[in-house]
């Protein structure tokens, strides 16, 4: 099989920014190719070595995405050049440009899985299909996660933000919401920590499938964890069906220009006494999500960083 092949050239600050804004309008599994030296961390995770020879970082990074001979090309590079846009008005990007390509690599959707291995956050195992649980590491929560075409596999910083945030206010009884679902990573670490029920909504028609699909890998039984495809933000039948004053936690890892419209919708959602835990947010927008979340008169509860991101988190009084 044949595929188109795009790319942009950017610059590697805004590489996680770009991606995840890309998530957010359909566009998955995005390669990145760039001249960032690994950390100890990453190396540990991925189990790849740097060669003395590489080279420099000059600050470049281009990140491919492809699509199938058949699709229809415009109204995609019509999104993409809207969060290219987007991304730019509030910090650099570099050229910008999108080329295009094709590529034989029949495979290529497959081929970063021998980069992904399991790993801790904090005393929570994340372990992909493709890997057996060791001896030693059998007592510990486990999750298996595949974030197949879907976002979400825990190794990105904004997501361990949420599940750290989750280990603190999961109770037995705790009914949840998760805005931008992906993979389901967040739903079923709730349900692991003893979560009662979860309902997830997503833009993408591909997470119905990867939430199936890890929901099934972690033994979550089906009628725990509903999922729903459609824009909370301003679909009257989605904020319908998801039901309002019914959570105990909302979540929603999402870029911070999402999250600022999202937030004074969700506190429909939201019960009294309910915490919103919100991440996805460059260290930059910090102060526009909370005050995102004040003027929702919500009240500030905790911020937490981890590198560049932030996770806010807000409680309905």
């Amino acid at each position: 099989m044949k595929w188109n092949r795009f790319t942009i050239k950017t610059k590697t600050e805004a590489e996680d920014v770009i991606i995840s804004a890309l998530a957010d309008v359909g566009v998955e599994g995005v390669e990145i190719q760039d001249k960032q030296p690994l950390t100890e961390t990453d190396k540990e995770q991925m189990f790849v070595d740097i060669m003395p020879e590489d080279p420099a970082d000059d600050g470049i990074a281009y990140l491919n995405f492809y699509l199938e001979e058949d699709t229809e090309v415009e109204p995609v590079l019509e999104r993409v050049r809207g969060v290219l846009e987007e991304v730019r008005g509030y910090m650099d990007i570099g050229e910008g440009t999108i080329t295009e390509s094709q590529t034989e690599d029949k495979d290529w959707i497959n081929n970063w899985k021998e980069f992904f291995h399991q790993f801790y956050v904090d005393d929570i195992l994340i372990v992909p299909s493709w890997e057996e649980v060791k001896e030693e590491d059998k007592d510990k929560m486990i999750l298996h996660i595949d974030p197949g075409t879907a976002f979400g596999t825990g190794m990105h910083e904004t997501t361990q933000l949420v599940i750290r945030q989750l280990k603190k206010f999961v109770t037995k009884d705790t009914q949840m919401l998760d805005v931008g679902t992906g993979s389901g990573i967040l739903g079923i670490v709730a349900l692991k920590l003893g979560a009662a029920h979860v309902v997830g909504t997503d833009l993408d028609p591909c997470a119905i499938p990867a939430v199936a699909d890890n929901k099934a890998a972690n033994g979550i039984k089906d009628e725990t964890f509903d999922m729903l495809i459609g824009n909370i933000i301003d679909d009257k039948e989605v904020q319908d069906t998801v039901g309002y004053e019914k959570y105990d936690i909302v979540t929603a890892n999402i870029l911070a220009d999402v999250l600022v419209p999202l937030t004074p919708v969700i506190v429909n959602q939201m019960k009294k006494g309910a915490y919103y835990i919100t991440s996805g947010i460059l260290d930059v927008k910090e102060e526009v999500v909370v005050k995102a979340v004040q003027d929702a008169g919500l009240q500030l509860v905790e911020v937490t960083h981890q590198g560049e991101w932030v996770s806010v988190t807000a409680r309905k009084e």
